[in-house]
């Protein structure tokens, strides 16, 4: 298809009319794929002021340009939309196979727009596309869901993304989730799928993705994965461990956060650490398409049969910052945001604020209604018993479906909301590493930390060791080179954990290869930063403060770390933001985007 050159699914709920967006090579040079094609259309085609879950609000599905290949990993697709939680944009990621489904049917992405008067499902079987009834659907769980309408069609090819209950009520940190268990799981991109009656989407497909130079590129793939094969941590301790082997790691530098940041240490986190599930539950493996890493965990409890997860930052939220460390409830929690479509991070970020209220006294017993488990540091029951009422917005559900920030702000204290933009912080502490806290504060789409992984350098020693409370220039500028590569990953259609044996020099052959194109590794580069800086863009017309919402939590700027290898230290954030701005091409106080980055990147247009 590289021939005239890519396309688009654009997809009228609202009319039910469906259209082909055509997009030419040019195009493809300045944005590449996935993320970047996404930020061009929201940028070209919607008003970032859109109550996002309006009819206006759009839903962008989209994998890369090397999703679907033997790339490794090559089955990573992003959902980008304006977010309910945050009010900014958002892309979420996935792996699975639906993503690399999508390419085979011979499609760059879904374009969502508008809303269906009543609930359905789009069916994609290459150029076929049909909006069927989904009201059947409604109500479902995930795995019914997806169970339901593979009979329906019949097909063993068949691959569905989602969403559960908590989408449907528009929870504002609902997720959308493929393959049972895998999730676009951030700033609520269910809840905007909801909003617009969408259940599912099931895609099937017959075709190849297009390769410019096969021998060229089998050879270049081969050695990305024998390098993968040979690194310490995506040939070792993933494969082995599975993402929780961080636990022990992040738990023993002092960082992994603990009753709801309180601390950095969690005296019980052996107890679920990866090498503990893997000694206890776990089946097997499961990789996600063409990935050689394998970090996926397949387990097996008494209480809910086989399942999938939980990753590192699910056991942590529905863990240790909840003070809880009884590892087969956390397995089964995780499952149920699956089954319900909730956002693992964000659940437990909410779930422990409300705990942290209730230790204080400002959330009381006669809030949370009969029979409800008090909001006690290491209650289980606490888990199971509130995920769902989160789900179906009942009771207090209600208001926790909301988020943190909003929740607590209910009782009077929104600091104890560990958030940015409204988005919940995941499992590292910012007070153990430094420029990590900055890309919190910097981050797109909020409280994120896979776009700007400085866990690597300043804890894993990747691509070299840095000091995790050095907040010189060099620290500034490595943050800005691990935004704007992944954002050129996500933009490629690969996992982020490949980063973990290769650098930027590898994803240009990969591209180069796949693509026949002769960019260098700094050209790349710039379609990153062009596409973080456009995502900037978005969020400064969407109404965004850098004084407001470029920040911490209070407890990180104000609460030195009490314990641990990080006692005493803050995250000095107002001595790193103005350098990182100016550093960016961005003006001194971060309003806005200085005309000659504006003229070096080429989004003058957007302003």
């Amino acid at each position: 298809m590289y021939g005239n050159w890519g396309r688009f699914l654009r997809v009228n709920l609202s009319t039910g009319e469906v259209k082909v967006e055509e997009y030419d090579e040019e195009l493809a040079k300045r944005w590449l794929g996935s993320r970047g094609l996404a930020i061009y259309f929201l940028l070209r085609d919607m008003d970032p002021k859109v109550d996002p879950l309006s009819p206006e609000n759009k839903l962008i599905i989209t994998p890369g340009p090397l999703s679907g290949t033997s790339a490794p990993t090559g089955g990573r697709y992003n959902v980008v939309t304006k977010s309910p939680q945050t009010g900014f944009i958002t892309m979420a990621n996935s792996g699975g196979y639906f993503g690399a489904e999508l390419k085979f049917a011979g499609w760059d992405g879904i374009i969502v727009e508008g809303k269906a008067e009543s609930p359905v499902y789009i069916y994609i079987n290459d150029d076929n596309v049909e909006i069927r009834d989904a009201s059947h659907l409604w109500g479902k769980l995930v795995s019914e869901t997806e169970e339901t309408i593979r009979k329906e069609i019949g097909s063993k090819r068949l691959r569905i993304t989602s969403i559960g209950p908590a989408g449907e009520n528009l929870v504002k940190f609902a997720a959308i989730v493929n393959d049972g268990h895998r999730a676009a799981g951030r700033a609520g991109v269910g809840a905007v799928m909801g909003s617009k009656n969408l259940k599912a989407i099931a895609v099937e497909g017959t075709k190849r993705v297009p390769i410019a130079d096969k021998q060229k590129f089998m050879l270049t793939i081969r050695e990305k994965i024998n390098k993968l094969k040979n690194d310490p941590v995506a040939g070792g301790g993933l494969p082995n461990y599975g993402t929780a082997v961080l636990v022990n790691i992040i738990n023993q530098n002092g960082l992994y956060p603990t009753r709801n940041f309180q601390t950095g240490v969690f005296e019980l986190a052996e107890e679920h650490s990866g090498e503990a599930m893997t000694a206890k539950y776990l089946i097997r493996n499961q990789p996600c398409y063409a990935c050689p890493i394998g970090c996926g965990r397949v387990n097996k409890l008494p209480t809910v049969g086989v399942t999938e997860g939980p990753e590192y930052e699910s056991i942590w939220a529905l863990g240790a910052d909840l003070g809880i460390n009884d590892l087969a409830s956390i397995i089964e929690a995780n499952h149920l945001c699956d089954e319900y479509g909730l956002d693992t991070i964000s659940t437990g970020g909410t779930l422990a604020a409300a705990m942290e209220l209730y230790e204080k006294g400002y959330l009381k017993d006669e809030d949370l209604g009969n029979e409800a488990p008090p909001f006690r540091w290491g209650n289980t029951e606490v888990l199971h018993y509130y995920i769902e009422k989160i789900a179906y917005r009942k009771g207090i559900g209600d208001k926790l479906a909301e988020g943190s920030y909003r929740f607590a702000e209910m009782y009077g204290h929104p600091e104890y909301s560990m958030s940015v933009k409204k988005l919940e912080l995941p499992a590292y502490d910012p007070r153990g590493a430094e420029g990590h806290g900055l890309g919190y504060a910097t981050n797109n789409r909020g409280g994120c930390h896979i776009k700007n992984y400085m866990i690597s350098p300043e804890i894993l020693g990747y691509p070299y060791k840095m000091d995790p409370h050095d907040i010189s220039d060099d620290k500034i500028k490595m943050l800005i080179v691990f935004q704007d590569l992944s954002a050129l990953i996500d933009a490629a259609g690969l996992c982020l954990f490949t980063t973990f044996g290769l650098g930027a020099d590898d994803y240009r052959d990969m591209l180069n290869a796949a693509l026949g194109w002769d960019f260098s590794t700094e050209e790349y580069l710039k379609i990153g930063e062009r596409i973080w800086n456009a995502e900037r863009l978005f969020n400064l017309k969407a109404g965004l403060d850098p004084e407001r919402d470029d920040t911490l939590p209070k407890r990180f700027l104000e609460e030195p770390m009490p314990e641990g290898p990080n006692k005493g230290h803050v995250v000095r954030l107002k001595e790193m933001l103005p350098r990182y701005y100016k550093l960016r091409g961005w003006t001194e106080d971060g309003k806005a985007i200085t005309e000659e980055k504006l003229e070096e990147l080429d989004l003058r247009e957007f302003v």
